[in-house]
């Protein structure tokens, strides 16, 4: 007597099939008592997937430029788009009360020099002198040269005033920090120019950066990653990106920095690539279409995904042991098209049916087809 498995249209066609001599191509069959089916050898290998995700182009360094003492515009050597060179001079400011204080610590400056000069002679003098025994007291010579150190002491503080002073001078001009272009001016001749947020500062300049200078020759482009694809990507890898205003143009890019931690709010990992943009054809704050291959460093099981199937239980693979089915409850990792990762109680080997189906109950006798 034959027994049937309700595998419905599929199955009584194959027997259809068979009694008319052909040898249809179908995972499961009967013959006899016995079902028929295709199996497959359970190996490890590398899935590769791919992820898009948005970017962002950023300048690889950017600086707001402000005056370092309160000042006004004096000379404003460069405008927005020009191309600068680190150490070039971009603004002139002027603070004549700075100037005053420079020459007030020069004048104090010059006083000290004469004064140590003289008390300094004097010991000296008086030293010599005192070489002869009876003509000078040690008492003297000693306030002689406690003078002279006195005299020291103050001239090397009039020194550090003067320095001061001429440092502060210096801040009048403000230089690039770096190469790069002028991307916003924001004052003119004239204006006030003072520290940012500067307690007392009451004129606008204050508020805002008199130069924004940005570094365009090399960008960084910016992703972040979700917290499940984190673990697929190394320094030096290859990704590919497109802009939106450079259709069917694709640019390259190789991965320098990952941030190693997760963004608390958006559980993202952030990562950059560093982009060589001589010719300035993408321009800072552009957002581009990133696309990422994942692949796995270690090797899993992967299978076809007719091999997996599952019920409102479980999801699991029909391994088959000593010619009987053996559900294996299985969890997805990442899938193609036709390709998924499989994780459970499984080794290489081992015999899966190709195209499983709850239908084939666990324990169920069969055999596999040749």
């Amino acid at each position: 007597m034959k027994r049937y498995i309700s595998l419905a249209a599929p199955v009584m066609f194959a027997l259809l099939a068979a009694s008319c001599g052909s040898h249809p191509n179908t995972t499961v069959s009967q013959i006899s008592d016995t079902t028929v089916v295709q199996t497959i050898h359970l190996s490890k290998g590398a899935l590769t997937t791919h992820m898009g995700l948005p970017g962002e182009l950023r300048p690889f360094q950017t600086v707001d430029l402000y005056a370092k003492v309160n000042s006004f515009v004096k000379d404003m050597s460069v405008d927005v788009g020009s191309e600068v060179h680190k150490g070039q001079l971009l603004v002139t400011l002027e603070a004549p009360e700075l100037q005053d204080a420079l020459n007030a610590s020069a004048a104090l400056l010059h006083t000290q020099e004469a004064v140590y000069k003289a008390s300094k002679a004097n010991y000296d003098r008086m030293y010599r002198t005192s070489q002869i025994p009876g003509t000078i007291s040690p008492n003297d010579l000693d306030m002689a040269y406690a003078k002279m150190g006195a005299d020291s002491a103050n001239l090397a503080a009039a020194s550090s005033r003067y320095q001061e002073s001429a440092a502060l001078q210096g801040y009048l001009q403000v230089r690039a920090p770096f190469d790069g272009v002028v991307s916003a001016r924001n004052v003119y001749a004239g204006a006030y120019a003072g520290p940012a947020g500067s307690a007392g500062s009451t004129g606008k300049g204050s508020s805002i950066p008199l130069l924004t200078l940005q570094e365009q020759a090399k960008l960084r482009l910016v992703i972040a990653v979700p917290e499940a694809a984190t673990g697929y990507f190394r320094q030096k890898d290859t990704v590919h990106f497109t802009v939106q205003t450079l259709p069917g143009q694709e640019f390259t890019a190789f991965i320098s920095r990952l941030a190693g931690s997760l963004d608390m709010q958006l559980r993202t990992e952030q990562l950059e690539m560093d982009v060589y943009n001589k010719d300035k054809t993408l321009l800072p704050g552009m957002f581009a279409r990133v696309s990422l291959d994942l692949t796995n460093d270690k090797k899993v099981f992967v299978v076809p995904k007719k091999t997996v199937t599952g019920n409102s239980k479980q999801i699991f693979v029909i391994r088959i042991t000593n010619g009987r089915t053996e559900w294996i409850p299985v969890q997805k990792g990442r899938e193609t098209a036709d390709q998924v990762e499989i994780f459970g109680n499984l080794q290489e080997g081992d015999q899966l049916v190709d195209a499983a189906t709850d239908e084939l109950k666990s324990g169920m006798p069969v055999q596999i087809a040749r």
